[in-house]
């Protein structure tokens, strides 16, 4: 931040550790408009989250990085010119002079109606901004807006030639958004995994009734005493952490030449966001009661979905846990959670035949699916974690009795 003749420059924060440039999402201010000081001017996205940019000072809104812009941290991305806030006019004190102007100049109309990019793309096809319909803020003219406007235009152009081609019926339109940060960092990071790892998926199945009971029983008495509802992640979770301490190696990853393997429990929760896929992490899950695993996954999935997750709140995890059950999902292959060396998948639940002693019975079930790196994690340790996951699952008791 630096001064210069009552104007002051803003450049892109450091946002996080290792996070080296930042997509310009929106900006929740005009191109001239006056900004308070801490006012949210701007969000920017990186390859981890949403953050809001706030005003520096308060003045004349300069902006110099439009929307879509990638820029590197430190880079100038406005400036305020430092002037005193306009003073409202009230409605009956406007001279019949000036109400009598009705004279805007393009610029200026198109200024506020249009960002910066869709101007220059309606300006060069020859397109009205009053002809354009604006779905961003406030009604303002985006980018995508622009261009659907040309193909619109381009299609009633057509429309006038007569042509031999079969009329096709129905909307055929199309819709192009450019890769936000974070979809493009899970994009690499996807493929990454599946070129750099040895991974394999082995798959299990678990009876459910047991938790189904326990949780009728005890749910309302759960929620009167920590204002919580007993759900199946706790569950989960605390026999992933026992699991885990059974087999190490499912808990370990891989550091160049050397294994490193993990004394305690740092859980990442797969949540999906509107902006793309988001874990962020449950510390030390082993020493948590169901009540605090409740607790947590509440607020991190909350901070997840309103895009406020913090760096740290992303950083590490030792293992994680992704539930494609609550989209119907019964059977899929989730992908490791690089650096982690595993990941548990759980899936819907649904009630079929299955023989216990020697007798069909109608049961709940669930398939349970380990992807794992097998430069680290052997058949045995993967098909065995999950044998004594199911264990703990079938029989809660063990759970509490560490057996």
């Amino acid at each position: 931040m630096k001064k210069n003749n009552k104007i002051l420059e803003m450049f892109v924060p450091a946002v996080g550790e290792s996070i080296s440039e930042v997509t310009i999402s929106s900006w929740l201010k005009l191109d001239g408009d006056y900004v308070d000081l801490d006012e949210i001017i701007a969000e920017i996205d990186s390859d981890k989250a949403t953050f809001e940019l706030t005003a520096e000072a308060s003045g004349k809104l300069i902006i110099e990085a439009n929307e879509g812009t990638t820029l590197e941290i430190g880079k100038l991305i406005c400036k305020i010119e430092i002037i005193d806030k306009p003073k409202e006019v009230k409605t009956n004190e406007i001279s019949d002079e000036v109400s009598s102007q009705k004279s805007i100049k393009v610029d200026e109309k198109e200024r506020s109606i249009s960002t910066p990019i869709a101007k220059n793309i309606l300006k060069d096809k020859g397109i009205s901004p009053s002809d354009v319909s604006g779905t961003g803020a406030g009604g303002k003219i985006t980018k995508e807006d622009a261009l659907q406007s040309i193909k619109k235009d381009k299609s009633s152009s057509k429309s006038e030639v007569k042509s031999d081609h079969v009329e096709i019926k129905g909307n055929r339109n199309q819709r192009r958004e450019k890769m936000s940060q974070l979809r493009k960092t899970i994009s690499k990071r996807l493929v990454n995994v599946k070129n750099e790892t040895a991974m394999l998926t082995t798959f299990n199945e678990v009876d459910m009734s047991p938790i189904i009971e326990l949780r009728k029983k005890y749910k309302e008495s759960f929620k009167e005493k920590f204002e919580v509802n007993l759900g199946f992640m706790s569950f989960f979770t605390k026999a992933c952490c026992t699991a885990l301490s059974d087999w190490p190696a499912v808990n370990a990853m891989l550091d160049e030449t050397e294994i490193v393997y993990n004394d305690y429990c740092d859980i990442s929760i797969a949540v999906s966001t509107p902006k793309g896929l988001v874990v962020p992490v449950i510390r030390n899950a082993e020493k948590l009661s169901f009540d605090e695993i409740e607790k947590e996954v509440i607020r991190l999935a909350a901070k997840a979905r309103d895009g406020k997750l913090s760096i740290e709140e992303m950083q590490g995890g030792t293992f994680t846990i992704t539930n494609g059950g609550i989209f119907g999902s019964m059977m899929s292959t989730p992908i490791i959670n690089s650096p982690q060396s595993a990941i548990l998948g759980m899936h819907n639940i649904v009630k079929r035949a299955v023989v216990v002693n020697d007798e069909i019975l109608i049961r709940p079930m669930m398939f349970l699916a380990l992807s794992y790196d097998h430069r680290i994690i052997d058949g045995r340790e993967s098909v065995s974690f999950l044998v004594r996951l199911k264990e703990l699952i079938e029989d809660p008791s063990r759970l509490m009795l560490r057996i």
